[in-house]
C-alpha cells in the first residue's frame, strides 16, 4: 500500500512537471478570443469527464463570463436522445438543436479521445465531426494517447501520464486542475471567487 501511494503521488508530480504549457497558453488565448466574439463554449465528456464538464461549465460562466453548456446537464433530453436516436448521435444532435456555429467552440474532456476503429466514444467523435464541418474551434483535454480528439482538434492538451494502470484517474484529476487553472488565469478571470 505504501508503495502504491508513493507511486501515485510521484505520477501526479511527473504529470504536473511535464504538461505542455505552450498548449495551455494557446487555449487561454483562444478562450479570450471566444469571449470577445461572444461565442459559446460547449464542453463534452463521458462518465467522470462528463461530471467534470458540468463543474467546468459553472466555472467558465460564473468566473469568466463565458457562455458555456454541456449536453449532460439536461439528463431528460440527453437520455431521450440516446433512447430514440442512439448513443452515437446523442451529442451531435444536441449540438444541432443548440445551433452550434462557427463562433462557438467545443472543449472535449476525454481520457482516450475516442477511437473509430474500436468504436469507443463514438458520440464524442460525431460531435467533433460536426464541429469541424461547421468550422468552430475545437479544444481537447485528453490522456497521453489523445485518440481521435488529438488528430481533429485545433488544440489538444494531453496529460502525460506514464503509469498505464492509472491513466483514467490521473487524466480526470488533471482535467479539474487544468480547467481551474484556466478559469483563474488573469486573462480569463472576470469575477472574484468567494475564497
Amino acid at each position: 500500500m505504501k508503495n502504491y501511494l508513493n507511486d501515485y503521488y510521484s505520477n501526479i508530480i511527473e504529470c504536473a512537471k511535464n504538461i505542455d504549457q505552450a498548449q495551455i497558453n494557446k487555449i487561454i488565448k483562444s478562450l479570450v478570443q471566444l469571449r470577445k466574439r461572444k461565442g459559446r463554449l460547449v464542453l463534452i465528456g463521458i462518465g467522470g469527464s462528463a461530471a467534470n464538464c458540468s463543474h467546468a461549465v459553472n466555472d467558465f460562466r460564473k468566473i469568466c463570463n463565458i457562455e458555456s453548456y454541456t449536453p449532460t446537464d439536461n439528463v431528460s433530453e440527453i437520455t431521450a436522445r440516446i433512447n430514440d436516436d442512439g448513443w452515437k448521435n446523442s451529442y451531435r444532435d444536441w449540438l444541432k438543436s443548440s445551433n452550434l456555429n462557427k463562433n462557438d467552440a467545443l472543449f472535449i474532456f476525454s481520457v482516450g479521445g475516442g477511437d473509430l476503429k474500436r468504436k469507443i466514444s463514438i458520440n464524442i467523435i460525431e460531435a467533433i465531426k460536426l464541429g469541424k464541418k461547421i468550422g468552430c474551434r475545437i479544444f481537447s483535454l485528453t490522456g497521453p494517447i489523445g485518440g481521435y480528439a488529438k488528430k481533429n482538434s485545433h488544440i489538444c492538451l494531453r496529460i502525460p501520464v506514464q503509469d498505464k494502470k492509472n491513466i483514467t484517474p490521473l487524466t480526470e484529476s488533471f482535467q479539474s486542475i487544468i480547467w481551474h487553472l484556466l478559469v483563474s488565469h488573469p486573462k480569463l478571470k472576470k469575477n472574484k471567487t468567494k475564497w
